[in-house]
């Protein structure tokens, strides 16, 4: 099944809308959920077809071989989307300069009135807000005022094409980064920790129940005996009157052990470099990893079948 290839100019000349969001919708968690219940995919072959990813396949190939050429299309500067953001920040910060025993990540958290787009928690807590080439930047403002009542530390990681206008538009506490053209992140300036800055109430407010319980304990507070009508109002009430830097350091503790990304880091480890930052954070039961692992592993010719 020989293709031929395409140029970085052409693939931004004769991409149509309609193709580069069958590209994007390629990394989709119905797309991996679907390979990771069935070892299959009709949405996949649909996809492929849509975005004529084949064009950018070397030989006969397997299935991660198609996810790999869509990704290598989809991270060429002005065709980024927020999962090529996400798997920068996974690839070179999460894995790169921490690793899965140390840091977890977290995807959509709510902050607020906003949800997160990248958290990742080592030794502090630093929230990543993705403005890509794609993106405007009109709710950035209020997106980062949610994010300091519950991150430390607050980080933009832009396209080049916005450096200029987030170092304008940000104060000096916002850390800054850009992705270039040849995928490297590059600090354009570095962010303040300030986790004397959050909001009890606020925290609570992102967690489950149960983390709420266990930061208490862990700061040495008893755990309201209540029926669950009730126990939200109690919990605020403790929350409330607990300092900000104990509980940054309690949710940090708490949500690295609850939160914990260890148990995939073998998937990861099996899977194409363009789907380790899907396998991250598109839930999953432990049972379907290597239903996961052997779709991907399906030669092309026989998953064209799947439709």
């Amino acid at each position: 099944m020989a293709r031929c290839t395409r140029t970085h100019a052409e693939s931004i000349l004769e991409l149509s809308a309609t193709q580069l969001s069958a590209y994007s919708r390629l990394f989709s968690s119905a797309v991996i959920r679907e390979l990771a219940t069935k070892k299959k995919s009709a949405r996949f072959v649909r996809l492929i077809k849509e975005s004529g990813v084949l064009n950018h396949v070397r030989g006969a190939g397997v299935v991660a071989d198609v996810f790999d050429a869509a990704f290598n299309v989809l991270k060429k500067g002005g065709l980024r989307d927020e999962y090529i953001y996400k798997a920068a920040l996974t690839h070179r910060v999460l894995l790169g300069k921490h690793n899965l025993k140390t840091a977890c990540m977290l995807t959509e958290f709510r902050a607020g009135e906003c949800k997160a787009d990248v958290s990742i928690l080592n030794g502090t807590t630093t929230v990543f807000e993705i403005k890509s080439e794609r993106d405007s930047l009109t709710r950035l403002d209020c997106q980062i005022r949610n994010y300091k009542r519950v991150f430390a530390s607050v980080v933009v990681i832009v396209g080049e094409n916005h450096v200029a206008s987030v170092l304008r538009a940000t104060s000096k506490d916002i850390g800054v980064l850009s992705l270039s053209r040849r995928y490297q992140i590059s600090t354009e300036r570095e962010p303040i920790d300030c986790p004397h800055r959050i909001c009890p109430g606020t925290v609570l407010e992102s967690l489950r129940v149960t983390e709420a319980k266990a930061m208490l304990a862990r700061l040495g507070h008893d755990i309201p005996d209540l029926p669950n009508t009730q126990m939200h109002a109690a919990l605020r009430s403790a929350f409330e009157r607990l300092d900000p830097e104990a509980v940054h350091s309690a949710m940090l503790a708490t949500l690295k052990k609850s939160r914990s990304l260890l148990p995939l880091a073998t998937l990861v480890d099996r899977l194409p470099r363009s789907l380790q930052p899907a396998a991250l954070w598109v839930p999953m039961r432990k049972v379907d990893h290597d239903k996961l692992v052997a779709a991907v592993q399906t030669p092309l010719e026989q998953a064209m079948s799947w439709a």
